[in-house]
């Protein structure tokens, strides 16, 4: 390690180890997998945490995608009802079919967070 005397940096030890091409190549295969681009910011995580997860939060998009559409179901459905006093049978069963897909979504995102692990 080298201790940078008078520098005004966070970091101010440096470290420094060498790869052979095969290493440096695939150190670059695992970063491109994990989207980063700083090489410096990559070994510095890799050698404190030993592991970088990347989630892919489609699922969760599409969860709140979801949620959103229920939500504005309901919200039309209970100014319906303040307006003519009754509710419909179809808008009923449209809000439990969105709140099924709903917590389809969910277990399927806690299925998933299950099989992360460290």
């Amino acid at each position: 390690m080298l201790i940078i005397p008078g520098e005004k940096r966070k970091r101010a030890i440096r470290v420094v180890f060498y790869v052979d091409e095969d290493e440096a190549e695939l150190i670059k295969e695992k970063m491109e997998l994990a989207n980063i681009r700083n090489r410096e910011a990559y070994i510095r995580k890799m050698i404190l945490d030993g592991y970088i997860v990347r989630l892919d939060l489609s699922d969760v998009r599409k969860m709140v995608q979801l949620l959103s559409n229920a939500t504005s179901n309901l919200n039309q459905i209970a100014k319906r009802a303040n307006e003519t006093r009754s509710i419909y049978e179809s808008d009923i069963k449209d809000l439990q079919a969105n709140y099924e897909l709903l917590w389809e979504q969910a277990e399927a995102i806690l299925r998933g967070l299950a099989k992360v692990r460290r």
